[in-house]
């Protein structure tokens, strides 16, 4: 039995973290069953989640998950797709994970509204007299974080502008499809929909998050994947 090490789930997401998620639905993917635990960040091997346990191999981070995954049961995300699209669908990927992911942080953790709602849910499990501390500590280092990777050096409204180009970018590119490629998913649509989900999310408000509802092929998108793989959360 494979285990994954997750965070907490969020209001209509079956985990705060896009990472997270997208390690569940490459496992549910390939048909793999699994179980949750929630208790493992502090021996987390890159100090972040997700990752898993399978049978006493660890492997962090959600990409080298799914290359584990498709080395290890012989699965193939993306057998049905182009040369072509394996590329597409990977720079989507990374457009979601190393641009939107940023915005989102940004919008979370720097908006005092947002971080209520979302992140500060994560230190519920502390000690009431050190949770304060806690918070600041953390918001300290992801402010740091947000502003070495340049995101944070942005102001709020023009990080915005960068999220709807991207949430408009993944518009275009679903187009009137169910999934990103066709009639079926592909390893991306992971990435995807784990990061529409998230930016779908009641958690935060933004015009990123507008412009997400905005879409309708993006919203029908969302909730034709979590009805499909995650029912208790559609």
């Amino acid at each position: 039995m494979i285990t994954l090490y997750c965070f907490r789930r969020a209001p209509g997401l079956p985990d705060i973290s896009p990472f997270v998620v997208k390690a569940m639905l490459l496992l549910k993917l390939a048909g793999l069953d699994y179980e949750e635990n929630r208790n493992g960040f502090a021996k987390a091997p890159k100090g972040k989640l997700p990752y898993i346990d399978d049978e006493g191999t660890l492997v962090a981070d959600s990409t080298f998950i799914r290359w584990h995954i498709e080395k290890t049961r012989g699965v193939d995300f993306d057998a049905h797709l182009t040369p072509e699209q394996r590329a597409v669908g990977w720079a989507v990927e990374k457009m979601c994970e190393n641009h939107l992911y940023w915005i989102l942080a940004r919008g979370r953790w720097l908006d005092d509204a947002n971080f209520a709602r979302g992140p500060a849910k994560i230190f519920e499990a502390a000690p009431a007299l050190m949770r304060p501390i806690i918070k600041w500590m953390v918001r300290r280092k992801v402010t740091k974080s947000l502003h070495l990777q340049g995101i944070g050096r942005h102001s709020g409204e023009e990080a915005a502008r960068l999220g709807v180009k991207d949430v408009e970018t993944l518009a275009t590119v679903l187009g009137d499809k169910p999934y990103l490629f066709g009639d079926a998913p592909c390893g991306a649509d992971a990435t995807v929909f784990a990061f529409v989900a998230g930016v779908l999310s009641p958690t935060w408000e933004s015009p990123v998050r507008d412009a997400a509802a905005a879409k309708p092929n993006l919203v029908a998108y969302r909730d034709r994947l979590m009805s499909k793989y995650f029912p208790d959360f559609a």
